[in-house]
């Protein structure tokens, strides 16, 4: 039955969505502009694409920083064009896509103010994604529930601070593991979430994407710990999100690994996973 009110809610906005996809690079523009010699290279070769407009403004000298900016520009009037044009549900979807950035951007205000960067310096490399009123004003935070109290309690992140309120001192330790939890919270409800609104493909192939995502910052987490005397293995446990093709076999192994070998066996007994260690091992295994 949703297939024959698809149109009705979701037609146009699929077809805008179409029209994007189209407009991606191609594999031959890759590889056209992996022989560019300079920025200015780089412009003219963008200029035959759809991607040729969001520089023609730009007359100055070429920055990847200035590259980089107008490129966000581009991609979040995209997405906020979609976002006027979506209802009910597709519009919460939209907005889980956001908390991600915003997320991004509360630990990039932290770190920063925590190592006395002037606010004006930081607010540029924001996300434009992960943008919200009071993001400014977290630079006057000085431990957690400051944070939380006065800055996010009126946000969509708040519900995802449950368990970082633990945390007292806000130092660089401690801003990784706020932002680990965060998105351990976040992206468990970014599941259930889907489970409970979309059905079919939609969920499918949304929790397949979800489910690499948990498992990307499972591994990441065991990566980045390897040799940290400060995180037992309980506390990285607490760190991976309850989900994922790691989720909960292998979880325990990982939070265990001491070494990039351990960690590489264990990812390996996924089978999805295995062929992609296999191409990375040709290549060497980098943490």
């Amino acid at each position: 039955m949703e297939g024959l009110f698809f149109n009705i809610d979701y037609g146009y906005v699929e077809g805008v969505v179409r029209g994007y996809r189209n407009a991606l690079l191609t594999g031959n523009q890759y590889v056209n502009l992996t022989q560019c010699d300079t920025l200015q290279d780089l412009k003219l070769q963008l200029s035959a694409t759809d991607y040729g407009s969001f520089l023609a403004s730009h007359s100055g000298p070429l920055s990847t920083s200035i590259i980089q900016e107008k490129l966000s520009k581009k991609l979040y009037a995209q997405f906020q064009y979609l976002k006027s044009q979506s209802s009910g549900k597709l519009t919460k979807f939209m907005d889980f896509i956001t908390y991600g950035y915003m997320i991004d951007n509360v630990i990039l205000m932290i770190t920063g103010t925590l190592h006395e960067r002037d606010c004006a310096d930081i607010l540029p490399k924001c996300h434009p994604l992960g943008w919200f009123e009071t993001l400014p004003t977290l630079s006057i935070a000085t431990d957690i529930d400051a944070l939380y109290n006065s800055v996010l309690i009126d946000t969509p992140l708040a519900p995802f601070f449950k368990d970082c309120l633990s945390v007292e001192d806000l130092d660089d330790l401690n801003i990784e593991i706020i932002r680990n939890k965060l998105y351990k919270n976040y992206l468990e409800a970014f599941v259930q979430f889907v489970e409970s609104e979309f059905d079919g493909p939609d969920q499918e192939i949304m929790t397949r994407l979800l489910a690499f995502e948990a498992d990307k910052r499972v591994i990441n987490i065991a990566l980045n710990s390897l040799n940290n005397a400060d995180l037992q293995p309980q506390d990285k446990i607490a760190l991976f999100p309850n989900y994922g093709k790691l989720y909960p076999v292998y979880h325990k192994e990982l939070s265990e690994a001491e070494e990039v070998e351990q960690i590489k066996y264990v990812v390996e007994n996924v089978g999805e996973y295995q062929e992609f260690i296999q191409r990375l091992a040709k290549q060497r295994w980098v943490p």
